[in-house]
């Protein structure tokens, strides 16, 4: 989240002191956990590592971060779509599942450096998430038959945690974040580490591995997941 995914990526400092980072990313997200909607069984979802890209079609990321001195603004955007089919929804009722999931999460929020120097930095942040999430479940078999159905919601969670970044050495550094909230969910997290590589002033490369879960539920709609995969962005430093 912000800077911390590549401390020295795609950094323009301006004559007022402001410096900014903008770093697009690919995700490798998975999806597992319980998916429902409203008239038809939860189902459980479970694509593991092994099989992550069997079931995602898309999935892309971009952070953005805005920071005076040890004070900061960032912007965190996900999309991510996933597919599958899994077995036995929750007893006899069916005997095969599929579901077509589009999740979107947006996160905006400041932070502060509580400890820094030379060599890395933690900060404190504080944000809302928005989620916006559509889902198209279908079953197939058992006593219910053959049926789908799609549905959705939108909803907003607070969040807060540390995020922080270290450099090993001058070309190769650690980042990571620990966040955690709620709100319209029960419970909002994501976490991340990564490990990153400045080729010069111009190029730097960070691959790690990003877990962001909710559990959320509301008339019948159901997404108690976790989006989990290998995250890798090449940045432009100018």
């Amino acid at each position: 989240m912000g800077s911390t995914m590549s401390p020295d990526a795609h950094r323009v400092a301006t004559e007022d002191g402001w410096e900014f980072t903008v770093a697009p990313y690919f995700w490798a997200a998975g999806l597992s956990g319980d998916v429902g909607v409203f008239g038809l069984p939860t189902v459980d979802i479970d694509a593991s590592f092994s099989d992550i890209f069997d079931h995602l079609d898309f999935a892309a990321m971009a952070i953005g971060e805005a920071r005076y001195g040890p004070y900061s603004v960032f912007v965190d955007l996900i999309y991510v779509k996933v597919s599958g089919e899994t077995g036995t929804p929750r007893g006899v009722l069916a005997t095969r599942a599929g579901l077509d999931s589009e999740t979107f999460a947006g996160t905006i929020g400041a932070g502060y450096t509580v400890l820094g120097d030379s060599q890395g930095k933690l900060d404190i942040v504080a944000g809302a998430r928005v989620w916006s999430v559509d889902t198209t479940l279908s079953i197939s078999g058992g006593l219910l038959g053959n049926r789908s159905r799609s549905d959705g919601d939108t909803w907003v969670d607070a969040v807060g945690g540390i995020r922080a970044d270290y450099s090993i050495t001058p070309n190769v550094f650690l980042a990571g974040w620990g966040i955690v909230g709620g709100g319209g969910a029960d419970i909002d997290w994501d976490v991340a580490a990564t490990v990153g590589y400045k080729f010069n002033d111009s190029i730097s490369a960070v691959a790690g591995y990003r877990a962001l879960g909710v559990d959320y539920s509301n008339d019948g709609f159901v997404f108690d997941a976790v989006q989990q995969g290998p995250i890798l962005g090449v940045v432009v430093h100018f």
